[in-house]
């Protein structure tokens, strides 16, 4: 088994193919960027609204699922949970899960785009790898709604162990506005999520 395909046993195991919409093992397109590595932020309104916050590092897509959304205010410290590897092809979904399936419900392309390693002298994702294992990246985003340094910070050790996704202060925090609310639309379809929802369900 290859590096790449075990670190992805967690979602291949988790899903059944023959029923859900989201990416196998496909090689990814990734069209719409021409800077690596890259990041997406998806919106998924499961059995708890929560937006995915993923970066491409070695080949898969790390994640970690933030309830609250990303916040451009350095004073707010948002609750992130390690999850499972993805494919990188899933930074192209967009659609809804069957109810029954793992995550089940309509996942939005909420942001996405290219991002470097902050205050390192090389953007190598094996030591990015490297942070991730000792609990503390710092990386900028060049996104289509979020730009500048987030940190993520993992608190306590073990199964307990949490993650804190944190908006540097720069040039491009602010207190003044809440992206997650005033932009609600995707960025691949312009649609809303109830927008996405409604016209799968209208195509069946």
């Amino acid at each position: 088994m290859s590096k790449r395909s075990d670190k992805l046993k967690d979602y291949m195991g988790k899903r059944d193919f023959k029923k859900t919409p989201e990416p196998g093992q496909e090689e990814p397109a990734l069209e719409w960027t021409s800077a690596r590595p890259i990041f997406v932020i998806q919106k998924h309104d499961a059995s708890a609204l929560h937006y995915d916050f993923r970066i491409e590092v070695d080949g898969v897509l790390k994640s970690w699922a933030v309830p609250k959304g990303p916040s451009t205010d350095p004073g707010i410290k948002r609750l992130a949970v390690f999850t499972e590897d993805h494919l990188l092809e899933y930074a192209d979904f967009e659609g809804t899960i069957p109810e029954g399936e793992y995550g089940g419900g309509t996942v939005l392309i909420w942001d996405r785009g290219s991002y470097h390693i902050v205050d390192q002298d090389t953007e190598d994702s094996g030591e990015l790898s490297e942070q991730i294992e000792k609990g503390r990246i710092v990386i900028w985003l060049e996104g289509q709604k979020l730009r500048g340094g987030f940190a993520l910070i993992r608190t306590g050790k073990g199964p307990k162990a949490r993650w804190l996704l944190i908006k540097m202060k720069d040039e491009e925090a602010s207190s003044d506005e809440d992206p997650v609310s005033t932009q609600p639309e995707s960025v691949k379809s312009g649609r809303v999520i109830e927008q996405i929802r409604d016209d799968e369900r209208d195509s069946d």
